[in-house]
């Protein structure tokens, strides 16, 4: 019996993982098939996305740089679309299946609040969407029967080691943490960090925003919000481990004291292929671990005196409300003001914490609210650093 093909729509396809989606579709056999893709200004490399896969849609969301664009080349199937709502049209359209949702930062959450209200199936790779809005947005995907999936590497091994035992029996969560290229920093090392510098990650090959984040490893801190949401965990119970070598993508201990982790070698194809194939497993285009080669696999516990942000990340999940958008539109201002040379890497999270510490919390906030809460917290960002 032919398996049916599944629609998948890509926020964000000119990324990193955006194009590693595109990878995984192109090796699925025809079980995946490309409906639309989005980006904002890198209209040449979508417009070549376009030319390789035809999808029905491409969505340009920047209209200035879209206007200016030669889109002669976009295939006579494809229609083009210009401006934020098109990608919120494209992601609730009913010939859709799967919308993987990997638009960097708060930008993604309209597109994924969207989907979800279609009852979508969503392959999550945007955490800033459960960030700022975990309780609305798992209530949201309850109440329409919308299905989120991981495919962050940490959850998605989250989610697949959860499957081996019954969540009631579940002890904590262990996200694990490559630890960024300054994990044997010190304090003074840290005060001199260059953008070049921070950008050299050891393992992964990311974005320059997500990038930025692992080297103050404040992407730990969205993570363990995320996971407190999206697996309705307890902060007190998610921790966070160094693993250099970036094989161990997280672990789940039971009450038993059994601890099951998901490995493999650093690949983002295969938690996104998961995240598409769930719940069947297919041969995937990722990297294989090799278990006949030498292999070691380190564990520490995480400096938090150098790296605060682990801190700023239990308190922000534990207080709910208001403080995920806060603490991420500030982080999101203050990495690209380092990234333009304004602001010292070593400043990038006493910042946020200046921020989340100076706003008038709201324990139970609309979508609306928070995105007012959203554009504040930029706004006395900008303040706080030209202070």
């Amino acid at each position: 019996m032919s398996r049916p093909v599944r629609n998948i729509v890509i926020l964000g396809s000119t990324g990193s993982i955006g194009r590693s989606t595109l990878e995984v579709a192109a090796a699925s056999g025809g079980r995946l098939s490309v409906l639309g893709l989005t980006a904002n200004r890198s209209c040449n490399r979508l417009l070549q996305q376009a030319q390789a896969v035809r999808p029905r849609w491409v969505v340009a969301t920047d209209e200035p740089c879209a206007n200016r664009f030669d889109w002669n080349g976009l295939p006579a199937e494809t229609e083009l679309l210009v401006g934020p709502s098109a990608i919120e049209s494209v992601a609730s359209h009913d010939d859709v299946d799967i919308v993987v949702a990997s638009i960097v930062g708060s930008a993604g959450l309209r597109g994924t609040w969207a989907a979800i209200e279609k009852g979508k199936t969503v392959a999550l790779a945007n955490k800033e969407t459960l960030v700022m809005a975990g309780p609305l947005v798992m209530h949201k995907a309850a109440e329409c029967g919308a299905t989120i999936l991981p495919v962050d590497s940490e959850h998605s091994a989250v989610f697949q080691a959860l499957q081996a035992g019954r969540r009631e029996d579940l002890n904590r969560i262990v996200l694990t943490a490559s630890g960024g290229p300054f994990r044997g920093a010190t304090r003074e090392q840290l005060e001199n960090v260059t953008v070049t510098e921070a950008l050299a990650h050891p393992t992964w090959d990311m974005g320059p925003k997500i990038t930025v984040d692992s080297a103050t490893m404040m992407n730990k801190a969205l993570e363990i919000i995320e996971a407190r949401w999206l697996f309705d965990v307890p902060p007190d119970r998610i921790d966070v481990v160094i693993h250099p070598q970036s094989v161990v993508h997280s672990l789940v201990e039971f009450k038993d004291g059994s601890v099951l982790a998901q490995l493999s070698p650093p690949d983002m194809k295969l938690p996104i292929q998961y995240a598409m194939s769930y719940p069947e497993r297919w041969d995937c285009p990722a990297a294989r671990l090799d278990l006949a080669e030498t292999l070691s696999l380190d564990f520490s516990p995480p400096d938090q005196e150098r790296f605060p942000a682990i801190a700023l990340g239990h308190e922000v999940a534990r207080r709910g409300g208001t403080a995920g958008a806060v603490l991420n539109a500030a982080n999101e201002t203050a990495v690209a003001r380092f990234l333009d040379g304004q602001l010292r890497f070593i400043d990038i999270v006493p910042a946020c914490r200046a921020v989340l510490d100076n706003h008038d919390f709201d324990p139970s906030p609309t979508l609306e609210q928070l995105f007012e809460f959203d554009a504040w917290a930029r706004q006395e960002m900008q303040r706080w650093i030209g202070a």
